[in-house]
């Protein structure tokens, strides 16, 4: 159940990032073609208003197809149609109008030869894989020569809409930090047993609610109780407790648990709470205290020194369902910084990242042009590479155990 809860909290994480980019793609008129709750292919999907909307099969956050990420050329036609034009080598005279339009910068040329090469590609004999590849590469160009298109937009627009992925798992971070603080944040640690673990020694000797006051025979602080018994070495210890106001003493055997010796019960935590305008602050200055530990962390991994920081999807599904273990608020803290850091992640400057489209945007803002699809391919195959390394790091961080505390 714990694990169950926290794919859905990361897939849920994905899905906010990605109706931000498509709610502000509405705003800002560049109207998407597709939203999905998941990824496609569709379960089930209903089309209102020019968009698809629908349920996809992959339980994996969502997605968002806006149209025209790259201003149309003609080798988009080649790419898509080639193995259409190899089963019907004749729809190649269809083409030429488009390419030579494309080619030579007319778009309402091109747009005008789409008509003739779309009726010329549902008459001809294709395979299935043929007709699916050819249908996508027509969609895909007539959306990048549709007026909405992203590329035709002006520069703030295509920074609005993608800034807004990563803007709302920022804003969620926050607010979700803000209601953690109200709920209540750990403020001390009580000498009293909350929760004893079944099977374990503790389970023997303790039962909650008992006050720990004494380890062999030295008064301890709440503080200092899991001190005292990591430093057992395995060794009997023993504890004298208070139980229903009569001062006992029990006699119990550590064992070691993720690398220490440990008797297996915790201690009661007391909560502080905070009024909403103060949680908010707070929420604030945690975040930003994250924002510069992420970035150090980043910094350090060029040199190989932060390499250990980095935890791919599988170490944050299990830090989240061990989380969840210690309990909800602790669930929604962690929550919290996840989505922070699929943020900060996202605003890196790489394609195919949104950090590496505002970075193109602002490019093609300075230049006066669009950039072409070949440069944008080439910038994404070293993102996609920089992004691969994170995440193969952090994977075997995560295999390895080297990630957690």
């Amino acid at each position: 159940m714990n694990l169950a809860v926290a794919i859905f909290g990361l897939a849920f994480l994905i899905l906010i990032h990605e109706a931000g980019h498509f709610f502000v793609a509405l705003a800002v008129r560049m109207r998407p073609r597709r939203f999905y709750i998941f990824f496609p292919p569709p379960l089930v999907k209903r089309v209102r208003n020019g968009i698809e909307y629908g349920i996809g099969t992959i339980p994996l956050g969502g997605y968002v197809k806006i149209p025209g990420m790259h201003k149309p050329a003609a080798g988009d036609l080649d790419a898509h149609l080639a193995r259409a034009v190899e089963e019907a080598p004749w729809l190649e005279g269809h083409m030429a109008p488009a390419k030579r339009a494309l080619d030579g910068g007319d778009l309402e040329a091109a747009r005008a030869a789409m008509p003739d090469l779309r009726q010329a590609v549902e008459r001809a004999e294709l395979s299935p894989l043929a007709r699916k590849g050819a249908e996508r590469g027509l969609n895909d160009v007539d959306d990048a020569l549709s007026d909405d298109a992203y590329w035709r937009a002006p520069v703030w627009k295509r920074i609005a809409v993608i800034l807004a992925g990563p803007g709302t798992n920022l804003v969620f971070a926050v607010l979700l930090l803000a209601l953690v603080f109200m709920l209540g944040v750990p403020d001390r640690v009580e000498p009293t047993v909350d929760q004893v673990d079944a099977g374990t020694p503790a389970a023997q000797v303790l039962t909650p609610g008992d006050r720990i006051v004494a380890i062999n025979d030295r008064p301890v602080s709440a503080l200092q109780i899991s001190e005292r018994i990591r430093a057992s070495g395995g060794k009997p210890i023993t504890l004298t407790i208070v139980r229903d106001g009569s001062r006992q003493t029990v006699e119990a055997t550590p064992i070691q648990q993720e690398g220490a010796y440990r008797l297996g019960f915790r201690l009661t935590l007391v909560y502080k709470t905070y009024g909403p305008a103060q949680a908010f602050g707070l929420a604030v200055g945690r975040t930003w205290e994250v924002t510069k530990a992420i970035g150090s962390s980043l910094g350090r991994l060029v040199t190989g020194s932060g390499r250990k920081d980095v935890s791919s999807p599988v170490g944050i599904v299990r830090a989240s369902s061990q989380t969840l273990e210690a309990g909800y608020r602790e669930y929604l803290g962690l929550l919290a910084l996840i989505s922070l850091s699929l943020a900060l992640l996202n605003l890196l400057p790489f394609l195919p990242l949104d950090g590496g489209h505002i970075a193109f945007s602002v490019i093609e803002g300075i230049r006066g042009r669009a950039m072409s699809r070949e440069a944008y391919e080439r910038a994404s195959a070293v993102g996609i590479v920089l992004v691969l390394f994170l995440f193969f790091i952090g994977l075997s961080n995560d295999l390895s155990g080297s990630t957690g505390g």
